[in-house]
């Protein structure tokens, strides 16, 4: 069976870290799709803007999957709506797990989830469709991590902590084993969590409040 085409989502600073773990990885990638217009027909890394999301009409369903390129710094509801999207018009979005991460068998991985470099996910974890455990971050055993959550670079989960969907844990955060963390909470850069997260709010800080 032929290898599938992958195109990117998204030709931003997250998109291109991805281009780069795809290529790591040997996959064959044709492009980017992204609605800047000022971005099209340019090239990223000798990987070419192939048009706007509009453009994915092109592309046979059975032949190619996507990768969401689409990072956050909030809460995730934009990067959400393109995999939603997507998903409404029968495309498959691809893992994308970093050769040096290092993730147990024994974890779930949902669709589209996206483990980056140095990162590690241990023993009995379970990663929501379209996660992002991203750069140099630890998701220690048992955690549950909802759907479009962005674990942002350096975080350090503990044991057992839940997060809900769409969700941002800022860089290099800290959390607690068992804490638990509402739906689209975001956490700002360098906090320290130590105890539960209601949905839908904004916290920071050492303690995080």
């Amino acid at each position: 069976m032929n290898k599938k085409g992958v195109i990117i989502i998204g030709a931003g600073g997250h998109g291109k870290v991805l281009l780069d773990t795809l290529l790591e990885l040997g996959a064959c990638v044709l492009g980017f799709l992204d609605n800047d217009v000022s971005l099209q027909s340019q090239n990223i890394y000798n990987v070419p803007i192939l048009g706007t999301d509009e453009d994915i009409c092109h592309f046979n369903r059975q032949e190619i999957e996507l990768v969401n390129g689409i990072g956050s710094i909030g809460v995730a509801t934009v990067r959400r709506r393109v995999f939603e999207k997507f998903k409404e018009q029968g495309y498959h979005f691809r893992q994308v797990i970093h050769p040096s991460a290092v993730v147990s068998s024994r974890v779930s991985l949902g669709e589209g989830v996206q483990v980056l470099a140095g990162t590690v996910i241990n023993i009995g974890s379970r990663i929501e469709d379209d996660a992002i455990i991203n750069t140099r971050a630890s998701v220690d055993h048992d955690c549950h991590i909802g759907k479009h959550v962005h674990v942002a670079p350096g975080c350090i989960l503990s044991g057992m902590v839940s997060i809900g969907d769409e969700s941002h844990i800022g860089t290099g955060c800290s959390v607690i084993q068992g804490v638990f963390i509402g739906n689209r909470v975001l956490i700002g850069a360098g906090s320290n969590v130590i105890r539960n997260v209601k949905n839908d709010v904004v916290i920071f800080g050492n303690p995080a409040m």
